[in-house]
């Protein structure tokens, strides 16, 4: 669904196409290549057949994205985000979830972003301006849908060869559903607020409300977060800012034990963060044992926001200049294109990266927030078999023990008939994961789901 097409009151005073900047600032000091840590190769279990269908996700790798939501490491605060979104000189426009601070690091954030972009531009713009939107994710094309409805010459411009940004449906026949690779499992109050929003990403979802524990001997309980909520609650009276991993040590517990290992993965399979970096004071929520999953083809929310738009593709954008007359950016062919404003709708990891460089370099209060958000990591992996080979209807399965890398699946078979098992993996073991070869990352899911074949039942 659109959002609502409606006039709009626009400000009086003539638009006008900004000239070509040439101011000219040195090139940004690249930094260091970081030391990956190795990744030890994954061996497969003989009780684990070989998926007969197959999918992943490599955000973590991804040079337009180098992450999949992003969070408050120990030290930041929820005010650099505000800070992040602040205009710069009425010319950039920064959206994306990385500067919502109601919902971040969700669908919801930056499509609340694209909406708070695109109305500072109708704010301060003069009638039929020419406006670029850096991006075509869900904060990009809200936006930009927002500005062609009010009147403005609306161009996006999207670094991949697709729309959709983080938000990816994989359709073909090997499928009884669309594969989401991307952002596609809300909780009930972002879907009821995002249809607070007019928006509707998909009529298509599922219910994933039951949980189990798995661990060698069997099933178990499901995971608890208490643990983690006693140790915030402790750590907020603390006089500095500690990662969730220091809290939870100097409140007595062992983030090694088994349970409490899984309950962490569930919280970096959930929103990515880190727990040896992630912020004590300003932690993300710890997401109960129900989800919903959107089913349809999410690209069709995307295609229907771009409708009569102009988009385009593979244009990566390397340099922003800007000053009080407009903006001049130049895309990866080297071809330099002149506009009023510009939205830049790229998540944080790219502008860590130096994806882009500004001419002049971004405020120093800017590149401050840049620095003090953390990029977080969520990989997905979907594999079908040929039959199942577990013997458990639980929707959830969270993994208690064991070395696998995914400590989180999703069991879709009772939604679609068929034996398929969806992997969630955050953090650090997501960054891993991304890094292996795709034969590589086969085994090493099939390693992570060892306990849940009994040795006897194998067939492989």
């Amino acid at each position: 669904m659109s959002i609502t097409r409606r006039t709009l009151l626009l400000g009086a005073g003539t638009g006008a196409v900004a000239m070509l900047l040439a101011s000219c600032t040195p090139e940004p000091t690249p930094e260091p290549t970081k030391t990956k840590k190795p990744v030890p190769k994954p061996t497969a279990p003989s009780n684990v057949p070989s998926a007969a269908g197959w999918a992943r996700s490599t955000w973590s790798t991804d040079p337009y994205s180098f992450g999949a939501a992003s969070y408050l490491p120990a030290g930041s605060d929820p005010q650099q985000r505000d800070v992040l979104a602040d205009p710069v000189m009425q010319r950039l426009f920064f959206a994306g979830e990385a500067t919502d601070a109601g919902n971040p690091g969700t669908v919801l954030g930056a499509v609340d972003s694209g909406r708070r972009a695109g109305l500072a531009i109708v704010s301060a713009a003069s009638e039929s301006e020419r406006v670029a939107v850096v991006g075509a994710g869900a904060a990009g094309v809200v936006a930009a849908r927002l500005l062609a409805d009010a009147g403005h010459t609306v161009t996006i411009l999207e670094a991949r060869e697709r729309t959709g940004g983080r938000i990816l449906s994989q359709s073909d026949d090997e499928w009884p559903m669309p594969a989401q690779l991307g952002a596609w499992l809300l909780g009930e109050a972002q879907v009821d607020a995002l249809h607070d929003r007019l928006i509707s990403m998909s009529t298509d979802q599922i219910s994933l409300d039951s949980a189990t524990g798995w661990s060698k001997d069997g099933e178990t309980e499901t995971i608890d977060g208490e643990p983690i909520a006693q140790a915030v609650e402790k750590a907020s009276g603390l006089p500095t800012d500690v990662s969730l991993i220091e809290a939870l040590t100097q409140n007595g517990a062992d983030p090694e034990e088994a349970e409490l290992t899984a309950a962490l993965a569930w919280l970096s399979a959930t929103t990515g963060v880190d727990p040896e970096r992630a912020s004590s004071w300003y932690p993300p929520d710890f997401a109960p044992d129900a989800l919903n999953g959107l089913t349809g083809d999410l690209g069709e929310f995307i295609n229907e926001h771009l409708a009569d738009l102009e988009v385009t593709l593979a244009s990566p954008v390397v340099r922003i200049a800007y000053d009080d007359r407009g903006a001049s950016l130049r895309i990866g062919t080297g071809e330099s294109l002149s506009f009023d404003r510009v939205v830049v709708a790229v998540p944080v990891g790219v502008l860590q990266q130096q994806g882009i460089e500004f001419a002049p370099a971004l405020p120093f209060a800017h590149r401050g927030a840049i620095a003090a958000l953390a990029s977080g990591f969520i990989e997905t992996v979907w594999m079908r078999f040929e039959e199942p080979f577990w013997d458990t209807e639980a929707l959830i399965w969270h993994v208690v023990g064991g070395g696998g890398l995914i400590r989180t699946w999703l069991n879709l078979q009772p939604a679609t008939g068929e034996p398929i098992l969806v992997g969630l993996v955050g953090g650090q073991a997501a960054e891993q994961f991304a890094s292996l070869s795709d034969d590589d990352a086969q085994v090493a899911a099939r390693e992570s789901l060892a306990f849940f074949a009994p040795e006897e039942e194998a067939d492989n």
